[in-house]
Formats: structure tokens, sequence, C-alpha cells
């Protein structure tokens, strides 16, 4: 018997891996993240299947519903929104689950940030423009940050940002990007990324709330902060350049020596 920590994706649930589905169809229990995993995905599942919404359960009961699982010798198909290792709350269940001695495997999936770029078209890492995306978030009721991972540190970086889990903390977002980024700095709200009502909101740290609050936003929306998504005047990168010479790629190849 193993559990299954699957990443459905962002949202559209043709974004679901191979792999993963085909999992959810043959495992006769699903635990899913009812909130942000389409039915769609769910219902893929054997027609007769334990399939349980997760969210009114607290983190004792979706333990035990894999230990009778467990019990019972079935597979349990556990299929979180987005990719598994970003905000999954996936390492506490696997430590539970190392305790219980029940054998489980991870199946990654789309994140919602690489869904929104998708969905913007938009290259993340342009040249000389940003190579670095930091995936964070702000601290808020549930949970703090770490001392080293506020955004006033983050911001040193002028990396593009993916910033989640923050909607309500525009305020405290602006304050402390502003100073790295400038007021004008491209900004990105990408509502409910990749679902039927998904929403893209360009705009700028200055206007930014003004616009989110216009829209009546509140929650399932990442924030994309940094020059990517407002500069076209961006050099070639050197993958494809025609004088650049790497290990599949020789342009200026050697002479043979000529015998005398």
């Amino acid at each position: 018997m193993t559990v299954y920590f699957i990443g459905a994706g962002p949202g559209a649930p043709d974004l679901i891996t191979v792999r993963g589905l085909k999992l959810i169809q043959r495992c006769p229990v699903c635990l899913y993240a009812g909130s942000l995993v389409p039915e769609e995905i769910v219902h893929a599942a054997p027609a007769d299947a334990l399939v349980r919404d997760t969210a009114p359960m607290h983190l004792d009961e979706i333990i035990e519903a894999m230990k009778t699982a467990h019990a019972a010798g079935q597979d349990v198909a556990r299929v979180h929104s987005g990719d598994p290792a970003i905000y999954g709350a996936v390492a506490e269940q696997m430590r539970r689950l190392d305790a219980l001695g029940i054998d489980y495997e991870v199946v990654p999936g789309v994140p919602a940030f690489a869904g929104a770029a998708a969905k913007l078209a938009t290259e993340l890492t342009l040249p000389e423009i940003a190579q670095t995306v930091i995936i964070t978030r702000t601290g808020m009721k549930a949970s703090s940050m770490p001392e080293f991972e506020q955004l006033e540190i983050l911001g040193q970086s002028r990396a593009t940002l993916a910033i989640h889990l923050s909607i309500r903390n525009l305020d405290y977002i602006k304050r402390a990007l502003e100073p790295h980024y400038g007021a004008d700095c491209p900004v990105v709200i990408a509502y409910r990324a990749t679902w039927p009502d998904e929403l893209y909101i360009r705009t700028t740290l200055e206007g930014m709330k003004e616009e989110v609050r216009a829209h009546k936003i509140t929650r399932t929306a990442l924030i994309l902060v940094g020059k990517v998504f407002g500069e076209n005047n961006f050099r070639d990168s050197d993958l494809y350049n025609s004088e650049y010479s790497h290990v599949l790629r020789n342009v200026g190849k050697k002479k043979k020596a000529k015998v005398v």
C-alpha cells in the first residue's frame, strides 16, 4: 500500500501530469483538497472509490483515513493543488506516515506561477533583466516569515518575485519593494490562474492595491513582480546565437593540420 501525494496543477484539469492522472484513475481511495482541486480531476477516480474532500478535515482526521486505507491494503491518491513541494502542507503528513511506517511517493505538478506565466506568454528569466525567480509569501495572521526571508531583504535582489498567499498584504508589499523596484515596476495579479474564471491584472507597485480593490479580489491570487513583465528591450540569449559555440554546436571547429 502506498500513499501518493499528487500535484493536480494550478487549476485547469488537463494540466495534471499523465502519471498523476493514472494514479487517481486506479487508486481505491482519493483524498483531495476540495477548495483548490478541480472536480473534473477527482471524477477520474474509479466508480467504486472512496472519495473524500479534505477541506473540512484536520490533520489527525486525514492521517486516520490513510491508516484505515493502509489496514485494508488500499493505495491512496492524496491530491493537492499546484505542486506538492510549494506551500502544499505535505511535509507534516509525510512525517506522520514515516512514524507509522506507511509508504508514500510524491508526484510533481505544475505550480501556479508557471501556469500564470504560460497564460501571460511571459518568460520569467530574461537575459540581463532577471535570471532569478523567488517564490515567497508574506507573514500574515496564520504564520510569520523567517527573519531573513522578509521582503525587505529579498527585494534587494530585484529578481522576479512570485508572492503567494498575500493578496491582503499589498500595503506591506509596496512599502517593502518600492525602494528596490520603483513605484512603476510592473506587477501582474493572477487571480485563479488557468481556472475558467481566471483574471490577470497588469498594473504597477503603485497602482496594484487600487486595481485589486476595484476587482474585489480577496483570495486565491498570485502577485507577480518584476521588470520581465514590461520589458521587450532585452538582448537575445546566447543559447541560439549563431556565433556562440557549445558542446552540441561547435561554430569554430579547428581546421585539420596539413600533413607535410
